[in-house]
């Protein structure tokens, strides 16, 4: 006897060791969270995260060692918008000074600075301590702002710096992932409710799920000190590891509950689950890491964190569905299966073929050509948007105009220009030359103080590093980060900065800020784009020939991902960067898709729509190895994997949806972008231009490895019509995941355990699983008896008239008088 596949061996194990396993995964979580909460989380600074200039610019200004305060503006305007009063202004100004001297958080109080435009006036105030954790430290500062503003009516007095902006953003998002959560863990356990009728079922995916997300946060958190993580991963981990998470959970327990349906002890049907579910968990798992290891070619410290969390997460959810999962439900036997929803129960236990999913395929089967070309167009018109793409990085003018804070900051960068949009000038200077690198930087800023692209509301102030090398400015425009204006000023400073350090020897420089970072970042991607596009679709091709042997296969999924993730480019141009969704998904259209989304969108659904991809291929292939047309393979492909696709796909589709409710435009384009693309794969793809381009290509499908009526490898296949005998063997195994029945589990007497019972009656025999997975449940070889029986005698490869043959080679030997019956039968 063969060795079993390590997947079965290690669900084996945990089955009979449940204990054990459930333990040690619950230790291992855990320790996770344990070690992340204690090591802290290394952030991605913003000065050293850059690239091209703006980086080089970031790394000048890390060098010279400027010691960060963080500093707050108390901002005092009219209620009313207009013109303060000067009285009352001076009464407030001296109000708010006394309340933060007294205060013990605060280092100093500046003296007040009046608008230009006389509708404001800034008090700046320095608070003592770093600028890490000054979110935390702020609320006295914002409290005294607030008591000013009681004590002064008919003026509004709010804080915008450092620690206010920070605490007031993470409290609204806080508030985004809290309602996120509450909606998406409920979606989540209805939909696996309606899946599998019974609520410890549908509970199992998400409480696996859910530990996944926490073991990968502790996990992502210790990486971080080796590569800095964004802020962004957290959200990925739990967007990435909920959908996969449960994904794998659904895949694996659908198929251990099959088993367990057909009669099955349940330590056998986890064992059949772990052998084919189990092994497209693996597939599917390590195709996803692969994919998402290219985002480590884009070479940018933003793209590769991401990269570290979602290889985390999934490498994470893999372990678990092959570990702890088959102990959980080595431990909960039956009772997975408790308690009963009953009209739920009984849907989700009919038996029989669909008859939804032949009427839906009959226009890719019947008329394919037709169906291809209009299924076809239809995703290039979805796609048509995507051509007038465009991307710029996300900043404070993506923010919801409802957060308090963010209406501060408007009113901030309107009174003052210079407080809002920032270019930093950074320069770098041998021992002895910084006095020349002054006067340059003087003539620098004379020049545009005359620029009406630049802000004169404050005059700029050079900063000077305590080695004396290292220099600063920040010059400030009244243009919004996104406009063309601010653009235009970045432009401008980039060609006068060269020309007042040509006198000034072996200076470094550089023009950095947000303007300059996104501007920066976005020409990057385009130049590494095709690197990391070029690495996945590699990959793709490589594991669908690995898989499938097939040159058409490779191609085919190659092109069908490609169709999808163009449709959902469009879907996402054609909703943000136009305005009439914005009532409908609450966002501020900038005109642009935020920077870093499609490729990393890219990524994730290459991985993700091969794990779809790969299962519904698969059971085509198992039903072409037997010789049947290529339109049955396919019907029967196709309508024996939907419930489980489908389930999952409307999972994802879920999870996906609820983060397009998000404040931040970067996670809604994400939600919206991977729900459209989810949906559009599980619908359009899979009903329409999957089944109809593969009975276009017909026999060809399965070149050169092998055609549906030629065998696997180049064997002959029943009904090749060679006219030679065919000798009685073991039926054909499946050579890879969900090909077809596992090996390793015949139905063999085990009077040791106690159940050498006799067989039940032919109707019900089905060994190994042939008829769960799509093979006709056969019976013992009868032979052909009258015309009628002529596809019979072509099944079989001799022509009417001949001798009888040997059984088929899917007939088990001796299936008529087996006397032997799965334990424990339910």
């Amino acid at each position: 006897m063969r060795k079993k596949p390590a997947t079965v061996r290690i669900a084996r194990w945990s089955a009979t060791h449940s204990w054990t396993a459930i333990g040690a995964w619950t230790a291992f979580v855990v320790l996770c969270l344990f070690l992340g909460g204690a090591a802290g989380t290394n952030k991605i600074s913003d000065d050293e995260s850059g690239v091209r200039e703006s980086g080089r610019a970031g790394k000048i200004i890390a060098s010279g060692d400027f010691t960060e305060k963080p500093e707050e503006n108390v901002l005092i305007t009219a209620e009313s918008g207009g013109t303060l009063n000067e009285k009352a202004a001076r009464k407030a100004v001296a109000d708010v000074q006394r309340r933060m001297k007294a205060l013990d958080g605060v280092e100093s109080v500046g003296q007040p600075v009046p608008a230009p435009n006389r509708k404001a006036v800034l008090v700046p105030v320095v608070m003592k301590g770093d600028t890490e954790n000054a979110d935390t430290r702020v609320q006295p500062l914002l409290d005294a702002s607030a008591a000013a503003e009681e004590d002064n009516a008919g003026l509004r007095i709010e804080q915008v710096g450092t620690g206010s902006t920070a605490k007031g953003l993470s409290e609204t998002l806080g508030e985004d992932f809290k309602k996120a959560e509450l909606i998406s863990l409920p979606l989540t356990l209805l939909i696996l409710l309606v899946v599998f009728g019974a609520i410890i079922a549908a509970g199992v995916p998400v409480v696996l799920a859910l530990s996944c997300v926490g073991a990968a946060i502790g996990l992502s958190t210790l990486a971080s000190h080796v590569m800095p993580e964004t802020s962004a991963v957290t959200n990925v981990i739990l967007l990435m590891g909920m959908a996969v998470g449960v994904d794998y959970s659904l895949f694996y327990l659908k198929r251990e509950r099959e088993e367990r349906k057909r009669g099955r002890g349940h330590i056998d049907a986890i064992e059949i689950a772990a052998e084919t579910s189990g092994h497209t968990v693996v597939v599917s798992g390590t195709t996803v890491i692969v994919a998402m290891a290219g985002l480590y070619l884009a070479d940018e410290p933003t793209f590769a964190s991401l990269a570290t969390g979602s290889i985390i997460v999934v490498a994470v959810a893999v372990l678990a569905s092959l570990t702890v999962l088959p102990a959980l439900l080595g431990k909960l036997g039956n009772w997975v299966d408790r308690p009963k929803v009953p009209l739920l129960w009984r849907l989700t236990m009919r038996s029989g073929d669909s008859r939804v999913w032949p009427v839906l395929l009959r226009p890719a089967l019947s008329k394919p050509w037709l169906t291809l070309v209009v299924s076809i167009g239809a995703m290039a018109l979805l796609a048509l948007p995507a051509m007038d793409m465009k991307l710029k990085q996300p900043g404070s003018d993506d923010l919801s105009r409802d957060i308090a804070v963010v209406q501060a900051m408007d009113r901030l960068t309107d009174a003052f220009p210079s407080e809002g949009t920032v270019h930093k000038v950074a320069v770098r200077v041998p021992a002895g030359e910084t006095e020349e690198a002054k006067a340059a930087l003087d003539k620098l800023l004379e020049r545009t103080a005359k620029d009406e692209l630049f802000a004169h509301d404050q005059k700029p102030t050079i900063e000077e590093s305590d080695n004396h090398r290292v220099l600063t400015v920040s010059v400030g425009t009244p243009h919004p980060p996104k406009s063309d204006g601010a653009k235009e000023s970045l432009d401008v400073l980039r060609e006068w900065v060269p020309e007042a350090m040509a006198d000034v020897p072996d200076a470094e420089y550089g023009v950095g800020g947000k303007v300059a970072q996104g501007v920066d970042f976005t020409d990057h991607l385009k130049e590494r784009m095709p690197w990391v596009v070029g690495f996945v679709l590699l990959l793709t091709f490589a594991t669908m020939i690995f898989i499938f042997r097939s040159l058409a296969v490779a191609v085919s999924a190659i092109f069908l991902n490609l169709l999808s993730a163009a449709a959902s480019f469009g879907v996402l141009s054609a909703v943000f960067q136009n305005t009439w969704a914005e009532t409908i998904l609450d966002f501020h259209s900038t005109g642009a898709v935020v920077s870093w989304l499609p490729l990393f969108l890219f990524v994730v659904l290459f991985g993700l729509s091969m794990d779809y991809h790969v299962f519904v291929v698969s059971r085509i292939r198992e039903a072409a190895l037997r010789g049947v047309s290529v339109k049955e393979a396919v019907r029967e492909g196709i309508t024996k994997s939907a419930g489980v696709v489908t389930s999952a796909a409307i999972v994802m589709v879920g999870v996906f949806a609820i983060f397009g409710t998000l404040s931040m435009v970067e996670f809604k384009q994400l939600g919206v972008g991977l729900a459209a693309a989810i949906l559009l794969d599980a619908v359009v793809i899979r009903i329409f231009v999957l089944p109809a381009l593969m009975t276009v290509i017909g026999k060809w499908n399965w070149w050169p490895g092998g055609t549906g009526s030629g065998g696997r490898h180049g064997q002959s296949a029943p009904g090749s019509g060679d006219g030679l005998p065919e000798q009685p063997r073991e039926p054909q195994q499946p050579q890879y995941a969900e090909f077809g029945a596992p090996q390793g589990y015949p139905q063999q007497s085990r009077t040791s355990q106690g159940y050498d019972r006799q067989s039940p009656p032919a109707q019900e025999y089905d060994p190994q699983g042939y008829h769960q997975q799509g093979y006709q449940r056969q019976q013992s070889y009868q032979p052909p008896q009258g015309h009628q029986g002529h596809q019979g005698h072509q099944q079989y490869g001799r022509p009417y008239g001949q001798a009888p043959q040997a059984p088929h080679p899917q007939q088990p030997p001796n299936a008529s008088r087996d006397t032997t019956w799965p334990d424990s039968h339910q």
